[in-house]
């Protein structure tokens, strides 16, 4: 039984329970065989990791069409398809000019200007810069701004790549991405992103990491302990939104001299969130936490060129791919590491990359067009985009940054997170904050939810729901009034203490019938790696979604009453400690020290 077709099934009981579930809510019969969309494209495209040949057509003629109007100077149309064209992909839209390579031979890494199958109308360099001038006039006339991301005018094929871009109607609206770093222990996860979000860059002693880190402990080792959560917004030109400062050396200067998530939301169109996670294999049950309960739209997996892909660097990999989230490579410390080493390293990586357990096709970021068109296809096609980068000459982080700008939204994914549906709210965090009381953070798995709302929160020990209003909501920091689905926010709820909220909880809408808490669940798994055999009675901690708990094994179909590498049951789970809310068609993880299994819930019991 192959991990690849394990996954398969899994997305397909997904995709077919959630339809289940949105047709009770809307009253309508769920389609039969459902295939959710991705599997679909993955089978459309003829071999594993290979993008299918052309690029979406009904799109370019729309692109076409646009450029026609405006050689033909015809602005009041071309500005009425050119505001269809932004609003709707969500407020950006990335706008190409010129005859446009095919992303085989972009991706193969070869010189593209002799490579065959070109797409687009050929432009002569005059009118790709007329061009270019009239969709800024038109875009700026709309209210938004232009960035060129990419543009040649020599060679046979001059093009030009622009990033139209609107400002969000509110604080509300702000689209995020979220991603999750991960990597073994000294591969400079905190480090980057110190450098990505506070701009100025790193002395090769690990200054520009000191901002990110939380703990006094984490300072004196330089190690990360916690789930570091750290924002990077770009503004509506397309610039990263930076503090200003001066590059002084003292890490007290650093640490003080950053902008408020609040100030850095008002300026930004766009954010990408990223949650440091810890690399340290003793830390390894938060940084599971925080891929499972976070939803990252994609993993970045730091590796160090001077160290290689080691210790938990694969661990996480394993995980990530587990959990079928897309996967970017960031191979750091290019300065320092000999050449001899850096190509060794990057060798293993693209050995990995492409072994049977990953089947990726490693994509090598080397100019800024790759960037730009591998951030819009890396997810569906199984590419795996690989950035070099130096943070302290800052080599490489310009591609980089260009890519984590033009990443698609979290909240885009409408196929995970659905907003005409009740609300369903996970808790992945608590706190209680002085003069408000107990705040809860998390993510809307589906509705929308605004301040004053009665809702229920549960189950807690015996499996009830309590009832409270929710008095405040933040996003980022900054004061919001409603939240829809797919964004991550933090309520303030009246009049609860903060012992009775945990992480794992769901917070939903009062109805007459309040949900149901489980304790005891089937669900099919698969066994990815233990060292002897599993029987019943056996306990492991499950991870699912934003629940964690220790699970006990009741009972398996398995003939032979164990269950050893690779092999695949139906188990019957129960919850030890309480019950909790789960659902059909979640993805359960569960690990015992090395032990590490995959599954999904077939059935509540």
């Amino acid at each position: 039984m192959s991990l690849k077709s394990f996954q398969s099934e899994i997305q397909e009981i997904y995709a077919r329970e959630l339809a289940r579930q949105r047709g009770q809510a809307s009253g309508t019969p769920a389609p039969r065989n459902i295939h959710s969309k991705k599997t679909q494209i993955l089978e459309e495209s003829n071999i594993v990791g290979e993008p299918p040949p052309s690029r979406d057509a009904g799109i370019e003629g729309e692109v076409e069409a646009v450029l026609a109007l405006l050689s033909i100077h015809d602005y009041d149309r071309a500005r009425t398809s050119v505001a269809q064209l932004i609003t709707g992909r969500k407020g950006e839209y990335i706008f190409r000019i010129g005859c446009q390579p095919s992303h085989a031979s972009l991706f193969a890494g070869e010189s593209v200007d002799d490579a065959t199958g070109w797409s687009g109308v050929p432009r002569t360099d005059v009118e790709v810069a007329s061009l270019q001038s009239s969709v800024k006039r038109v875009v700026e006339e709309l209210g938004g701004k232009v960035s060129v991301l990419f543009e040649t005018t020599d060679g046979h094929h001059p093009r030009a790549t622009l990033l139209l871009r609107l400002p969000p109607p509110s604080i509300e609206l702000v689209p995020e991405v979220r991603c999750a770093v991960v990597g073994n222990v000294d591969s400079g996860k905190s480090t980057t992103l110190g450098v990505l979000t506070r701009g100025p860059l790193d002395d090769g002693r690990g200054r520009a990491r000191v901002a990110l880190f939380r703990h006094k402990h984490e300072i004196e080792t330089g190690r990360t302990s916690s789930v570091g959560m750290e924002i990077l917004g770009f503004s509506t030109a397309g610039t990263p939104v930076l503090p200003n400062i001066l590059p002084s050396a003292d890490a007290n200067v650093i640490r003080r001299d950053k902008l408020g998530w609040d100030e850095i939301s008002a300026q930004s169109a766009k954010i990408v969130s990223f949650s440091d996670l810890a690399g340290h294999e003793r830390y390894l049950k938060t940084t599971l936490y925080g891929l499972t309960s976070g939803a990252p739209s994609c993993v970045i997996l730091m590796v160090g060129a001077n160290a290689g892909l080691i210790g938990m660097s694969k661990e996480h990999l394993a995980i990530a791919l587990a959990l079928s989230v897309p996967v970017v490579v960031c191979i750091t410390k290019i300065d320092m590491t000999p050449p001899n080493i850096l190509n060794e390293t990057t060798k293993q990586v693209v050995k990995i990359l492409k072994s049977p357990g990953c089947r990726k096709t490693p994509v090598f970021v080397n100019s800024m067009e790759v960037a730009v068109e591998s951030s819009q296809t890396f997810a569906q096609y199984k590419l795996c985009p690989i950035f070099r980068v130096s943070n302290v000459t800052g080599e490489g982080l310009d591609y980089f940054r260009t890519f984590l700008n033009l990443l698609p939204s979290s909240e885009a994914d409408t196929e995970t997170f659905t907003v005409d549906q009740p609300l369903e709210y996970s808790v992945t965090d608590v706190w209680s904050v002085p003069y408000v009381g107990t705040v809860v953070n998390g993510i809307l798995n589906s509705g929308s939810v605004k301040t004053g709302d009665s809702v229920l929160f549960g189950p807690d020990s015996n499996g009830h729901f309590q009832s409270t209003v929710v008095r405040s909501m933040q996003r980022k920091r900054a004061d919001v009034a409603t939240a829809e689905a797919g964004q991550c926010v933090a309520l303030a709820l009246k009049r609860v203490k903060r012992a009775a909220v945990r992480k794992g909880m769901v917070i939903v809408h009062k109805a007459d019938t309040p949900p149901k808490a489980t304790r005891q669940f089937e669900g099919q798994v698969l066994i990815l790696y233990h060292n002897t055999t599993m029987q019943r009675n056996y306990q492991a901690m499950l991870h699912c979604g934003a629940v964690r708990q220790t699970v006990r094994i009741m009972s398996m179909d398995n003939p032979e009453g164990v269950l050893r590498t690779g092999d695949r049951a139906t188990v019957q789970f129960e919850f030890i400690t309480q019950p909790e809310f789960v659902k059909v068609g979640m993805k359960l993880l569960f690990r015992e020290g090395k032990t590490k299994g995959l599954g999904v819930i077939t059935r509540l019991l």
